[in-house]
């Protein structure tokens, strides 16, 4: 059975215009091909409201904010529709307890009566919905009554400021959903613990957008003027996923080439001195339109993430993009269960020594490698990953009408 013409409530922790690439995005993007979705933009706290006032990003809500009748942005896809939600009260201060309970239910009301009003517009009566890691709402789905109810979880639940509600929140969704989708298998099997009902759909690459770095006639960003060859590359959030100690040893056994680390820097992780060396330049957050020349001029990508209980449930999105730029590739062994998707063409490393040696190796790469790189990014593309995806949700449509007759 497949997925075709459904309508889709995709309700994001991600907003739709976010500065960094957005596997919550990418994916209602994808579904949108053949099937009607709305994706519900993260609400605004009253917090968020004041302190966002003027930004790009609040002017292009400002006008849907308090407006049911025009609280929606059609996208440049004819099936996606980005739905604006009015402001939230801000509660995550709050401890956890009734006051903060009451809380949550009044948010989801209000986004609940908006969501009403737009499938009452757009005659909306039959419909799944995914809850793409917004689980500061656990039980939305309760006042929606979709077909289906879906939990996406694409992250373990790891930063101070979830981790006051979130724990509680997402057991609570966990229980509550008819499903969960999970982007690393080490999360689903953890997630299956809670709710048996749990799949694994890894992240995938834009395969048409990071080819576009093997076009001859495509300069390189220019943010590697004046950086010589051979250049090292990073490409993401540069934060606590990085094992700092090990990179920085990589960084002294390799002062012959220059480190390139692309992608904003969190100062809460990173302060000032504890990540510094005369081949590593940090040159910041670059619009995702200018990834395939920033891909162009490396001639490695790497993947140093440091092995713990958080970064086995990473499956990250920059490892087929590397690949699907032709790039050789340098991971450490932070998720042995990448092996089964890269097969014998990525090195897992779990020291400097061993990660300085792959890069070595790697330089010396032949053209017979490249295209076995293409082939393997070729076989993990979104198309993939939407087909299976779609196939899941197909099967549990199926499954609880079978239920429900």
């Amino acid at each position: 059975m497949s997925l075709k013409g459904c309508h889709i409530v995709f309700f994001s922790q991600m907003q739709f215009d976010g500065a960094l690439e957005s596997t919550n995005y990418t994916i209602a993007r994808n579904l949108a091909k053949d099937n009607y979705v709305y994706y519900i933009d993260r609400p605004y706290t009253w917090k968020d409201y004041f302190k966002f006032k003027g930004t790009k990003s609040f002017n292009t809500r400002k006008s849907h904010f308090f407006s049911a009748s025009n609280c929606v942005i059609q996208s440049d896809l004819p099936n996606l529709k980005i739905v604006i939600c009015p402001p939230v009260p801000s509660i995550n201060m709050l401890p956890e307890g009734p006051l903060y309970r009451l809380g949550v239910k009044f948010n989801e009301r209000v986004v609940a009566n908006r969501l009403k009003k737009v499938f009452k517009k757009y005659g909306v009566k039959d419909y799944i919905y995914i809850n793409s890691y917004n689980f500061s709402y656990p039980t939305l789905q309760d006042l929606l009554h979709p077909d289906l109810s879906v939990y996406h979880c694409v992250d373990p639940i790891i930063e101070a400021y979830q981790l006051k509600h979130g724990l509680h929140n997402e057991d609570i969704l966990l229980k509550d959903v008819d499903m969960v989708i999970c982007t690393s298998r080490e999360l689903t099997n953890k997630k299956a613990l809670v709710n048996k009902h749990s799949y694994f759909v890894p992240n995938a690459a834009n395969l048409s957008h990071s080819q576009k770095a093997l076009d001859p006639n495509l300069p390189e960003s220019a943010i590697f003027n004046g950086i010589k060859k051979p250049v090292i590359g990073y490409l993401g959030a540069i934060e606590r996923r990085i094992d700092y100690e090990m990179m920085n040893q990589v960084l002294a056994m390799n002062t012959d080439k220059s480190f390139v680390f692309v992608g904003p820097v969190d100062d809460y992780y990173i302060k000032e001195g504890d990540f510094e060396a005369p081949n590593l330049s940090l040159p910041g957050a670059i619009p995702y339109d200018q990834m395939p020349a920033i891909l162009k001029g490396f001639d490695i990508g790497i993947i140093p993430f440091k092995k713990d209980d958080v970064s086995n449930n990473i499956f990250p999105l920059k490892l087929f993009e590397y690949m699907g730029a032709g790039k050789p590739v340098v991971a450490t062994n932070f998720n042995e269960d990448l092996k089964n998707f890269t097969f014998d063409s990525v090195p897992y490393c779990s020291t400097a020594e061993e990660f300085s040696a792959a890069i070595n190796e790697a330089l010396a790469d032949t053209p017979e490698k490249q295209v076995a790189r293409l082939k393997i990014a070729a076989n993990n593309t979104w198309e993939h990953r939407i087909d299976q995806l779609k196939d899941i949700l197909a099967d549990g449509l199926a499954e609880k009408h079978k239920l429900a007759n």
